[in-house]
């Protein structure tokens, strides 16, 4: 089974439709499966207090005016729904807040996602969990009583999913990958693991792949340089052409396991032991 690439657009188009229809048409160029925005209802997932206090940002001096600032409107995902289906390539959101993934039920998407901030937020699993459409759990900031609760409750609603195993620090420093939890994972809970990953570089990314992943998720963007706190854990465009070019000669390379003799090998056997 191949690995599915998902290019993780997130908030990196700064609320600019252009940006995201942009960083779209970029991961379609480098190949990938599909990308991936998050929706979030602002006065619902953030108390007034924090809103209300300052932060200065391209859209204002306070939370409120640079949270609003990135959200994306009903026009923006119209748009986002019919660039993607020209383009021929999925697209999909992890929601912060059951009315967001109420919202983005009008799209009929194949895929949700639970990210690694909502894996507490039982009403939300609940509500993902009850579309049975194959959702992509990640893994960030929990333990495995955190991610048993969750597994249960998407296996009680008969609801496909896989887990993603996450670091949760914007960009990851190396050493902290553990790539062997994709392993426990596995063993675990009995499902497919994937990684969603926001280190610098791809070196860890290629490590995963030859892991055994069934996902992998990059948040790309188009310049690193770029107003955002996800944009320096982020991929540029030659970096996701590179990655997903990559990580398919990986899947090639790991092949099926059993030790045989090539073809090209029995050619060169014939010259090598001729003296034999």
């Amino acid at each position: 089974m191949s690995i599915f690439v998902i290019a993780e657009i997130g908030i990196n188009h700064n609320g600019d439709i252009d940006i995201a229809k942009k960083l779209i048409d970029l991961a379609v160029g480098a190949g990938c499966d599909a990308v991936k925005f998050q929706k979030r209802t602002v006065n619902k997932v953030y108390a007034k207090e924090y809103l209300d206090s300052p932060r200065e940002s391209p859209w204002g001096s306070t939370q409120r005016a640079q949270k609003e600032g990135l959200e994306l409107g009903q026009d923006d995902y119209e748009q986002i729904h019919s660039h993607c289906a020209s383009r021929k390539i999925e697209w999909f959101a992890s929601a912060w807040d059951v009315s967001s993934q109420i919202f983005l039920r009008q799209f009929d998407l194949k895929h949700n996602k639970i990210a690694s901030a909502m894996l507490i937020q039982e009403e939300l699993l609940r509500e993902v969990s009850e579309e049975k459409r194959h959702t992509f759990i990640s893994t960030g900031m929990s333990n495995l009583s955190d991610i048993s609760r969750v597994t249960k409750i998407f296996r009680m609603h008969n609801c496909p999913f896989e887990l993603m195993h996450c670091v949760s620090v914007y960009p990851m420093d190396p050493a902290d990958a553990n790539l062997n939890c994709i392993n426990l994972l596995r063993r675990t809970y009995h499902c497919d693991v994937g990684y969603s990953g926001h280190e610098s570089g791809l070196a860890i990314s290629y490590a995963a792949a030859a892991l055994g992943i069934t996902s992998l998720e990059r948040h790309i963007t188009l310049d690193r340089a770029m107003y955002g706190s996800d944009q320096a854990a982020s991929v540029s465009p030659a970096g996701l052409y590179e990655l997903v070019g990559a990580v398919r000669k990986i899947e090639k390379a790991m092949g099926n396991g059993l030790k045989t003799i090539t073809e090209q090998e029995k050619i060169n056997a014939l010259k090598l032991r001729s003296h034999l």
